[in-house]
């Protein structure tokens, strides 16, 4: 099974609606969903090393914009959409106190969250939940999650092909090694921040 995905990813990367899928994932995980792009991206550049900064430019694009959503969701819909996704990431009980002093370092820690593994998306609605400048906002994401998604392209379009003999000969161990990071990311995040 593990096989069979990685190879339709492969070949969704050879497909005209890999774009569409790739913004639409991005879009989505920076506002509300949790799993990241780089699952669709890496994939999608290892299979075409020539589109690698063209794939992290939409990604950085429609992650910037997912991210604009988020903030539109803590500026308008706290109660009823980041509340839950708050409470999802464990951070609903630390918005409290973490709003008061939030605005004084908004932009660091948008860019800390949208370069780490940490839920950009939680960092996307405090930011309109407290009312962080959406220019600063803007700019912060804009240089987060561009360098995040353009610094793996660049790896990726340097290394790629020797990675993608090393991901297809050990696939299995890769898969196991990238969903404990995932999954590790998510834990360190929902207790230590």
């Amino acid at each position: 099974m593990l096989r069979r995905l990685y190879d339709w990813t492969l070949h969704l990367a050879e497909t005209p609606h890999a774009m569409w899928a790739l913004a639409i994932v991005s879009f989505v995980e920076s506002s509300v969903f949790p799993i990241p792009p780089d699952i669709l991206m890496i994939p999608m550049i290892i299979a075409r090393p020539d589109r690698a900064f063209r794939i992290a430019a939409v990604c950085t694009a429609a992650s910037v914009l997912g991210g604009m959503a988020g903030y539109a969701i803590g500026a308008l819909l706290l109660e009823q959409v980041g509340r839950p996704v708050l409470e999802f990431y464990d951070k609903w009980d630390k918005f409290a106190e973490m709003s008061a002093r939030f605005n004084e370092y908004g932009a660091w820690a948008v860019l800390f969250a949208g370069v780490t593994p940490f839920p950009y998306k939680v960092i996307t609605i405090f930011s309109g939940a407290t009312g962080l400048d959406l220019v600063v906002f803007t700019l912060s994401s804009i240089v987060a999650r561009g360098l995040r998604f353009f610094l793996i392209a660049a790896l990726l379009w340097k290394w790629g092909a020797p990675m993608k003999k090393f991901i297809e000969d050990r696939l299995g161990l890769m898969a196991t090694i990238f969903f404990l990071l995932l999954f590790g990311g998510f834990l360190v995040a929902r207790y230590l921040a």
